[in-house]
């Protein structure tokens, strides 16, 4: 308990026992009561002394236990103190003496540079003056060699230039043609084994280019239902197809125009449903359509798992399959892009059974190869690349979608790495190159051949130049007497390298430059 509040309670008690000890008086009214009262006053007072008293030694002895405890807390954190104060002492003490040792380190090595530098100013001076004395020996060397010569420094650093290139250039041609002879033979016998072993192995038909279908009409009558009035049937079938419909003076007959093949089938079958129920009007020519989208679909679904059946692939995802299935309607030059699809599989199977490489894998990039083809006309970017996004979304494996992304090799995709890459690239190449797989335009092809002549009548020496096998050799004639065995070599390559620069081609083209010498006289 609070000693002030004892306190203050005590002399209450003081207060109401003399309070008491008057009432009592003064109520009985004689000396005996009040004096009664007041030895009762007294006692309280006492008792109450007392045991201020002893409050008061309470708090005495409290407070000085609390002085006592206090002063020992004091005691133990100033122990406390001092020993970190040491400690931190013998600490500085330490680092002290270490940058100490430090700095007389550093006074020594400063020391021992100041020695080398001195050292190294001695070499130098001495170095000068020996290039200074060579320099003037070598001055004076060369005045006496030029006079001896009777040629000029410069006219001598060229004439030695010369011939230093002439020889490099010479042994370069040398070397070059070695290294190619040995080349071509190990690659040229290689290479043709397994081409040969794998187009004899594989055969395949091909079909021409089409963007148009032309659909044939019982009678001419029907054109004009086709039309309707005021042409709302034939904006109708163009809507819900996405194709143009051409209508013109052929008899019996309507063409269908468009760049996606399978709007094209799917047109084609609309309206030979239509031309053969005989009922037109845009309500059914919208309930024709949606069947033949689901008759195409079907075909494309059954033509892309045949194709995997064929080639013998498994676990192909279903979208997949029935984006190979729409490679049925598009055609690629001359080929049907299904066709060279199955056609590049197989090819990539035989030449990986060739080489050692994993069959299936080859199979299965090689049919796959030109499916971005099938989404060309909806997505941006080179079909490669598509392919390859396509493949990647539904868990084909990053070597297959490489090998995609790979298989032309342009400069704007990634190049052929891996040997699965290069096997589908060159089984892409077989598929387009062979006899009858491709076709283009005259036009287009005389001014390749034109080209070529072009880039290689441009150089130097050149006499003639002929674009042989379709633009696939060219044979450059040059002038002997202007052209050495050595500088054709390097022409040949020269010209190799214009060609890759500014010339568009298929495949490959070989340069071959042909010098020749010949004598003549007369019998007379």
């Amino acid at each position: 308990m609070d000693p002030v509040f004892i306190l203050i309670a005590v002399a209450i008690g003081l207060a109401a026992g003399v309070f008491v000890g008057r009432g009592l008086g003064k109520g009985r009214g004689d000396a005996s009561a009040a004096k009664i009262a007041e030895q009762e006053a007294e006692k309280i007072r006492t008792a109450a002394k007392a045991e201020v008293d002893a409050i008061k030694q309470a708090a005495e002895v409290e407070g000085k236990e609390a002085a006592r405890k206090r002063k020992a807390e004091l005691d133990d954190e100033l122990k406390g103190r001092k020993a970190e104060l040491a400690k931190r002492e013998e600490q500085l003490g330490q680092k002290e003496r270490e940058i100490e040792r430090a700095r007389k380190d550093a006074e020594r090595r400063a020391s021992e540079l100041e020695k080398k530098e001195r050292s190294v100013d001695g070499r130098i001076k001495q170095a000068d003056t020996a290039v200074e004395k060579a320099e003037a020996a070598q001055a004076e060397a060369r005045k006496k060699l030029e006079a001896v010569a009777g040629l000029s420094e410069e006219q001598a650093r060229k004439k030695l230039e010369d011939e230093v290139r002439a020889s490099a250039l010479q042994s370069a041609a040398v070397e070059i043609k070695r290294i190619e002879d040995d080349a071509a033979k190990e690659a040229s016998a290689r290479a043709k084994t397994i081409v040969a072993t794998a187009i004899q192995r594989f055969a395949s038909e091909f079909v021409h280019e089409r963007t148009v279908a032309v659909v044939p009409l019982p009678s001419d009558d029907l054109k004009g239902r086709l039309i309707g009035r005021e042409g709302r049937n034939i904006r109708a079938l163009e809507a819900a197809t996405g194709i143009d419909m051409i209508i013109d003076d052929t008899a019996e007959a309507i063409t269908i125009s468009c760049f996606n093949p399978v709007r094209r089938e799917v047109a084609r079958l609309a309206i030979s449903a239509l031309v053969a129920d005989g009922r037109i009007h845009p309500t059914r020519i919208e309930e024709c359509v949606r069947k033949a989208e689901k008759e195409v679909d079907k075909v494309c679904k059954e033509a892309g798992e045949q194709a995997v059946f064929d080639l013998g692939l498994h676990r192909v995802h279903p979208e997949l399959v029935k984006n190979l299935g729409r490679l049925k309607f598009r055609q690629s030059y001359a080929q049907n892009v299904l066709l060279h699809s199955v056609e590049v599989g197989y090819l990539a199977g035989l030449i990986a059974a060739e080489l050692g490489a994993n069959v299936k894998l080859a199979r299965r990039a090689g049919l796959l190869h030109d499916i971005g083809k099938s989404v060309d006309h909806e997505q941006e970017g080179a079909h490669a690349d598509v392919g390859a996004q396509l493949c990647r979304k539904h868990g084909e494996s990053p070597k297959i979608c490489q090998a995609i992304a790979a298989h032309h090799g342009d400069e704007s995709g990634p190049k052929p790495e891996s040997l699965l890459d290069h096997i589908v690239a060159a089984a892409n190449s077989l598929s387009a190159a062979r006899p009858g797989a491709r076709r283009e335009q005259l036009a287009s092809y005389i001014k390749r051949l034109d080209d070529l002549e072009a880039i290689c009548r441009r150089f130097t020496g050149v006499e003639r130049a002929y674009a042989l096998q379709a633009g696939r050799e060219i044979r450059v004639m040059v002038m002997n007497d202007q052209v050495d065995d050595a500088q054709a070599i390097v022409m040949s390559k020269e010209i190799a390298r214009a060609i890759e620069t500014e010339a568009t081609y298929p495949g490959q083209v070989r340069v071959v430059v042909v010098r020749e010498t010949r004598a003549s006289d007369y019998a007379r």
